[in-house]
């Protein structure tokens, strides 16, 4: 069975390419999955003509999510989407939790309530879980369960799947309550030897000078606070920590990661998008549209494709799971599933 999909803040699509599957990353091959995308939006046009340049099976439409009326949106299996996270962010502590932008998962039940789709996917920011003492987090997880599905929420990293990031993010999953399945989160696949950086990083020198810091940002990093400093060199040995839409930056004093090219003369530059985009799992195919600043913040939101593969086959095995005459769950075997697009 194929299983149609509405993907909602979509971005530059990150999360709908690991749904689907049918890439290659780090020399693996992430099989095609028996999904349909069949609606995505996403209020940011810049991320959406990214989108486009790289699915064309489905209607994408630009537009605030809160002028969408549910009637527009194609009846579907699987709904998706990261709602934004900036308030919720461990970068911004300070910021109101309680803003417009955290109230948009709403929207997300919203439609729930409208299709009832089997199931749903949602990710955020690690900082979601834990401010204010859990409170934000329990609020949005009894909503969701008022709507009518069974939640499931796990703190991912990105690292333990094959992703040369130490990206945490937020998992929910959520099943209809009247299916009365369980959904069981993907074992690790890397956990014990998490791939390095060099992996999407093959030299620290960079041949164009654009990428480098000037030295007056490097005497700025050094006034800069300690608390300012997480970011700083990476090893190309072990994964990178986590990349933001900061990247296109040209100071040095954030919490961002960079590259020290030579410790001598204290020479550091940032990645390059296409390096940033390996660092998220994004094959060397997937295209991004306009400016290099453009494909930073998209590829920094972004949802690392190979963890929303992981994901949703892990689901994927939950939708196709059938009881036997015993009761026993018998899992389809989908390891060698090809099929067409509808």
């Amino acid at each position: 069975m194929v299983y149609k999909v509405v993907s909602v803040f979509s971005g530059c699509g990150g999360a709908d390419l690991g749904l689907l599957g049918g890439f290659e990353f780090n020399k693996e091959q992430y099989q095609r999955l028996p999904y349909n995308i069949v609606y995505a939006t996403d209020i940011n046009e810049k991320a959406l003509n990214t989108y486009k340049k790289n699915f064309d099976c489905h209607k994408v439409v630009c537009d605030d999510i809160q002028n969408i009326n549910a009637s527009e949106i194609p009846d579907h299996d699987v709904l998706m989407g990261g709602f934004p996270c900036q308030s919720f962010s461990t970068v911004n502590p300070n910021k109101d939790p309680f803003d417009d932008r955290a109230n948009l998962y709403k929207e997300m039940i919203r439609i729930l309530k409208a299709k009832s789709p089997k199931a749903f996917i949602a990710e955020n920011v690690r900082g979601f879980m834990t401010l204010h003492k859990g409170k934000i987090f329990s609020r949005v997880i009894k909503e969701f369960e008022l709507a009518g599905y069974k939640t499931y929420s796990m703190l991912m990293n990105s690292a333990d799947y094959g992703i040369p990031q130490k990206r945490q993010r937020v998992i929910i999953i959520g099943i209809r309550d009247d299916l009365k399945k369980e959904y069981i989160f993907p074992k690790k696949t890397t956990a014990n030897e998490w791939v390095p950086l060099s992996v999407a990083v093959k030299s620290l020198v960079s041949e164009d000078n654009k990428y480098y810091f000037s030295k007056r940002a490097v005497e700025g990093m050094k006034k800069a606070k300690n608390n300012m400093k997480r970011g700083l060199y990476q090893n190309l040995n072990e994964p990178c920590l986590t990349i933001t839409s900061h990247l296109a930056k040209v100071s040095l004093n954030s919490r961002d990661p960079v590259l020290l090219v030579d410790p001598e003369n204290e020479l550091y530059r940032r990645f390059t998008p296409r390096e940033a985009a390996r660092i998220q799992s994004f094959p060397d195919e997937f295209v991004f549209a306009g400016s290099e600043g453009d494909a930073y913040r998209q590829i920094g939101n972004a949802v690392p494709p190979v963890l929303a593969w992981h994901i949703a086959k892990s689901l994927l095995e939950v939708l196709d799971a059938e009881k036997s005459e015993n009761g026993e769950i018998i899992f389809n075997d989908i390891a060698n599933l090809k099929y067409q697009l509808a």
